[in-house]
């Protein structure tokens, strides 16, 4: 039996009905818990000897907002590449039942050698919110308060929730999936005032990711011949 299988069987006895597996790589292991089982599972993979996840190595912010939707339409393999949401101008507005945004933790035993992902959604509603793991992994500190930036998560119980990569006064969270590109304040430093100036953003909005659609051609077939 592999270490994975082990951890998995572990999580099933411990944690039990508290947690389900969800997609993963292989020879990776991934669970996702419901908001209010997050602390007590946390505690419990970190405390059972059979899990032992010391280490807390990550922790992110998820925005589903149009999640599953692409822009552009192509001939084939239309589900790989980038996409950027197929219906443009004013973004979807996130129903109040929908769960738009989770917070996933990247979980390390240094004594078995193990990993795991957890992912948990925040209960909806605006703003998002969910327990601090603080009290359990110390790391989780700054890692929560990126997310609380970049993404506008509260983190319950969190001893200094403020934001750290922003500028002071910055307005909004920039990695949600409705903040646009170009932003909303631009700054520049006026001569005449002898300061630095805010403005509203006069930088047009656009896509930055393009796609290529390739038609194929019958030089690109398997086994044609072609010209080096």
């Amino acid at each position: 039996m592999s270490r994975v299988e082990e951890t998995a069987q572990a999580v099933a006895s411990r944690i039990g009905e508290r947690a389900r597996p969800i997609a993963a790589l292989s020879g990776e292991l991934s669970i996702e818990v419901a908001a209010p089982d997050l602390l007590s599972c946390c505690r419990d993979l970190r405390d059972q000897p059979d899990l032992a996840f010391e280490q807390l190595i990550d922790l992110s912010g998820i925005d589903y907002l149009d999640y599953g939707r692409s822009e552009w339409t192509t001939e084939a393999a239309t589900s790989t590449g980038f996409s950027r949401g197929v219906e443009r101008g004013t973004p979807r507005e996130a129903p109040a039942s929908e769960r738009r945004f989770a917070v996933s933790y990247q979980l390390l035993s240094i004594s078995r050698n193990t990993r795991l992902r957890m992912r948990c959604h925040c209960p909806a509603g605006e703003p998002p919110m969910i327990d601090s793991v603080t009290e359990i992994w110390a790391s989780a500190d700054w890692y929560e308060r990126e997310a609380f930036d970049l993404y506008g998560i509260l983190f319950r119980g969190h001893p200094d929730l403020r934001r750290i990569l922003t500028d002071y006064g910055f307005i909004g969270h920039p990695f949600r999936k409705d903040f646009p590109l170009s932003g909303h304040v631009e700054v520049r430093y006026d001569p005449s005032r002898g300061r630095v100036v805010h403005e509203p953003v006069s930088i047009e909005p656009r896509v930055t990711v393009p796609k290529v659609i390739r038609k194929e051609r019958a030089s690109d077939a398997p086994g044609a011949g072609g010209n080096a």
